[in-house]
């Protein structure tokens, strides 16, 4: 840790209640530092390491954490050399530029090389989908704290395994869906927690099914010398290199490495939904519905278009769509024709909460919400570092955890139980208490994956 000059002032914002979650027997606790914690000081900087710095890995770096006077940013790990080399001189010519420190960010090819560094209090995870939790498990362990990107991961045995790691190790969680710190957002949660649109008794859920572009034929081909294969590849199955295997779209579409935007990109939305409703989404709940695959042939294999409805004991409905579905169905109605979003539908009227547009049937709540800052295009304008703000709030004992680790396990799962519903062909029931899918030993498979070695836990 390195003193700064001057910490800026970090936000307090009380969120919802942390209480006690038992999920299938592992009790998850909001961890917050106390006055006789361990931590150095209220003007020390927190030192990061980034773990995984491909495009959107180094966006978040250097956008979310290096423009901070809060952090130093002393570690950059990634498989391709390219990546991490370019990431430390980007952190290096800013820190030389704007005078924030004479310390030097270092590139390392493994990460457990990044955890065994003493000075690093917190990592950055921003690997392939497959990666995430391993990675975590591994940060817990070393005693690192952890803002972990979505979705959460592959197999529900090793969010329990990460669950345990965090509490013994003390450890921090931030999960990574970038929308709970904007200002639209906070009112719209307010203002449902409130009570504003009355009980709530349905909520669509709506996200893209898939970029539009082609599914790659892999052809083999040697691997390049600054780049580790394995290592990238890592708990997944071996399989042949090909340029195209280690793209973005086919990490997020083929299945050895994801479930496809069903987790990818419906953990934004499914996020606010826990956020907001988390006492009537953690019980038990049916799932059915349909979708489609990619054609076969083709890298990716994944469902790319869904219709999911989820029907809880308490008797709250949901309606998870992806987005060329909702085009058709949902969206009709809206003034603005937002690709992702979460629609709270209560006795009174309902809340329509995107990342970046808002809106009610409640005229009064619809000028309130719309009262944000606004981009030249309608749009609402974000921050682009308050969630790395936020996470070294966190760190520093200065707030309760944001993005905790069980309701990331909440979201997640209802991904997964679309997966395995449309996989199977059937409708299953899910015991959270139980960590299950109720008498169904076939669909239980499909939400745990076995981690090739040695890249296990």
């Amino acid at each position: 840790m390195k003193n700064s000059k001057k910490s800026q002032e970090l936000s307090r914002r009380s969120f919802l209640g942390q209480s006690t979650k038992l999920v299938a027997g592992v009790t998850l606790l909001p961890t917050v530092l106390t006055s006789c914690s361990n931590w150095k000081g209220a003007n020390d900087r927190v030192v990061v390491g980034h773990i995984g710095v491909g495009s959107r890995g180094t966006d978040e770096l250097m956008n979310y954490f290096v423009p901070l006077r809060e952090a130093l940013n002393l570690a950059v790990c990634d498989t391709f050399q390219a990546r991490r080399e370019s990431a430390a001189q980007r952190i290096n010519q800013f820190y030389k530029e704007n005078h924030f420190t004479n310390e030097v960010c270092k590139t390392y090819l493994e990460m457990d090389e990044v955890f065994a560094r003493k000075d690093i209090d917190a990592v950055h995870i921003t690997t392939c989908d497959h990666w995430h939790v391993l990675a975590a498990i591994k940060a817990a362990r070393a005693g690192k704290h952890i803002m972990l990107a979505k979705p959460l991961g592959l197999s529900y045995p090793q969010y329990l395994i990460l669950a345990r790691e965090l509490k013994t190790h003390g450890v921090k969680f931030h999960y990574g869906t970038q929308q709970r710190t904007l200002e639209h957002m906070l009112m719209g949660y307010n203002m449902i927690r409130e009570g504003l649109i009355g009980e709530i008794h349905h909520v669509d859920v709506w996200s893209p099914g898939k970029n539009d572009v082609p599914s790659p034929v892999c052809n083999e081909m040697p691997v390049p010398p600054d780049f580790d294969y394995d290592r990238w590849t890592g708990p997944a199955p071996a399989r042949p290199y090909c340029p195209e295997r280690v793209t973005n779209n086919s990490s997020w579409f083929n299945y050895d490495y994801s479930i496809g935007f069903l987790g990818g990109w419906g953990a934004h939305p499914l996020d606010i939904l826990v956020w907001v409703l988390k006492e009537k989404v953690s019980g038990s709940y049916s799932c059915e519905g349909t979708g489609k695959f990619w054609p076969e042939g083709g890298l990716y294999n994944n469902i790319f278009s869904w219709d999911l409805n989820l029907n809880y004991q308490n008797g709250l409905t949901v309606h998870f769509i992806s987005q060329d579905i909702a085009s058709n169905t949902i969206l009709k109605d809206r003034a603005i024709k937002e690709s992702n979003g979460t629609t709270f539908f209560g006795s009174k009227g309902w809340i329509s909460l995107s990342r970046s547009s808002v809106e009610s049937n409640i005229p009064e709540l619809n000028a309130k919400l719309n009262s944000v800052p606004k981009q030249a295009n309608g749009r609402v304008k974000g921050e682009n570092n308050t969630m790395g703000r936020r996470f070294l709030s966190v760190v520093r004992g200065n707030e309760a955890e944001l993005c905790p680790l069980d309701e990331a396990i909440i979201s997640d799962t209802i991904s997964h139980m679309g997966d395995v519903t449309i996989r199977t062909g059937r409708k299953i029931s899910w015991d959270p208490a139980k960590g299950e899918v109720i008498e169904d030993a076939e669909a239980n498979k499909l939400y745990s994956r076995v981690m090739r070695a040695p890249y296990s836990v």
